[in-house]
């Protein structure tokens, strides 16, 4: 299944990460990790990545995080020296998926140049990926009235027309998947679901319109590009691979585009599929077993690129897996003593495979972006979950505050005040640390043992 959103272009118009350079990256200036007794620097993307390397390495290599303590990697966005700094060590670990597309970014910089390691922990899990349920916002409302001073897009789907099935979305910044291919001498309907500031769902066709064009220096020849209004028709003119830059327009001036990031269309001899593959999950990490799977690789792979510590790495690897067979079995007892299989997470959907590896379920208010904004109907559909389920205990993702260490997310004080629940509890994907948690010294395990199990006993009531 390809689940990366690495966009090839042809000369003119390449892949540019956040801060990427000009030219090239320059030799690596940290220790080359070849045994020569020199210790292994390197980078790893977010925080349970970079806890899990300094587990298996130890005092062996050096690892940064380059996320700020009290954010998440998710939707987080490197300053303009970060590739030059991963260019200069000897490794780059990462997950390849679209949630963190400025890792994929610079692993796309870095592995054009050829002098970092670049290892993907993804792929130690790939048969295991689960499917988003991504829901399309709801049909506009008939009275719906544009103000096109303030419009602002909070969602963008693009729907292919022939199935529609969701086929790409916009995240704050960037798409997430791709477009269906298109085959040469065919077209294929190209539509959307628009969500304004409020949430609210917006009719496409009457004050606002639905267009696409080139991105700025894309190959053109492949594709010729028309709007009906409130669709956009592809047709193939000749195989190859181009940008898009899809727009929302009033009067024939641009309101909203998707500039800042081309989506890739690719022109086709014939089609290979129907439709386009699954939106994959991308928190893997999460899941105690799948953890295990990635830490192993990441083992294996670290002993490629310094095989005179492999034997330790691998060692260091085995008593790590042991750690994390336990919070396993910690998962296990809590689920099986709980009166409850249903709980609330004041979050975004980060717990799936979590939730299906030991039974039980959380309610969310939004999908898996961390930015997407919960609407009144969401709210109230929570409180009617905690009413049906005598909900006392909101779980809530601490890093979807202002400050992880003081402050509730919003979404907790809404359904404490609209519901009969009474009680609140921080539940980690670790994808991040507090200020706290740092001091304390706690990593992946300890966020597992210290914050999510007892947390999880309450919200389920397990004893």
């Amino acid at each position: 299944m390809e689940y990366t959103r690495r966009s090839v272009l042809s000369a003119g118009a390449g892949s540019v990460a956040a801060g990427a350079l000009a030219g090239c990256l320059g030799e690596p200036e940290g220790g080359d990790g070849d045994g020569d007794g020199e210790a292994l620097e390197a980078y790893a993307a977010f925080f349970a990545l970079w806890d899990w390397c300094e587990e298996i390495t130890g005092d062996l290599a050096t690892f940064e995080n380059p996320v700020t303590t009290g954010e998440m990697g998710h939707g987080w966005e490197p300053d303009g020296d970060l590739t030059r700094e991963v260019a200069a060590t000897d490794a780059f670990v990462y997950l390849d998926t679209p949630e963190f597309s400025w890792a994929q970014n610079i692993a796309d910089d870095l592995e054009r140049e050829g002098d970092v390691a670049v290892i993907d922990g993804m792929t130690a899990v790939s048969d295991y990926f689960l499917s988003i349920d991504r829901e399309l916002p709801r049909e506009p409302a008939d009275d719906y009235e544009l103000d096109p001073e303030t419009f602002e897009a909070s969602e963008f789907d693009l729907v292919d027309g022939r199935t529609g099935e969701l086929t790409a979305y916009w995240h704050v910044d960037h798409w997430h998947e791709e477009l269906p291919d298109v085959p040469v001498d065919e077209t294929v309907p190209i539509e959307a679901f628009v969500a304004d500031g409020d949430g609210e769902a917006v009719p496409l066709g009457g004050a606002l319109t639905l267009h696409a064009r080139l991105a700025d220096g894309a190959p053109d020849g492949h594709v010729a590009i028309e709007s009906t209004g409130d669709a956009v028709e592809l047709t193939g003119e000749a195989p190859g691979r181009t940008l898009l830059v899809f727009e929302l327009r009033h009067d024939d001036e641009v309101l909203w585009d998707t500039s800042e990031d081309g989506i890739t269309v690719d022109v086709v001899e014939e089609p290979e599929g129907e439709g386009a593959d699954e939106f994959v999950d991308p928190h893997v990490w999460a899941d105690p077993v799948l953890a295990g799977r990635i830490v192993d690789h990441l083992a294996a792979e670290l002993g490629e690129i310094d095989p005179e510590n492999a034997d330790v790495y691998e060692e260091n690897a085995a008593a790590y897996r042991e750690r994390l067979e336990a919070v396993d079995r910690a998962f296990e007892e809590l689920v099986e003593s709980a009166d409850r299989e249903v709980a609330v997470f004041a979050g975004h959907d980060s717990y799936q495979y979590v939730e299906q590896r030991y039974g039980f379920e959380l309610r969310t208010p939004v999908g898996v972006s961390p930015d997407a904004a919960e609407s009144f109907e969401d709210v109230a559909d929570l409180v009617d979950v905690i009413e049906a389920h005598d909900i006392e205990t909101i779980l809530y993702d601490p890093f979807e505050s202002p400050d992880p260490d003081e402050q509730l997310p919003r979404m907790v004080e809404l359904l404490i005040e609209n519901s009969s629940a009474t009680d609140h509890a921080p539940l980690s994907p670790a994808e991040g640390t507090t200020e706290e948690w740092e001091a304390n010294g706690w990593g992946w395990v300890e966020q597992m043992e210290e914050v999510n199990i007892p947390s999880l006993k309450r919200a389920l009531d397990a004893e």
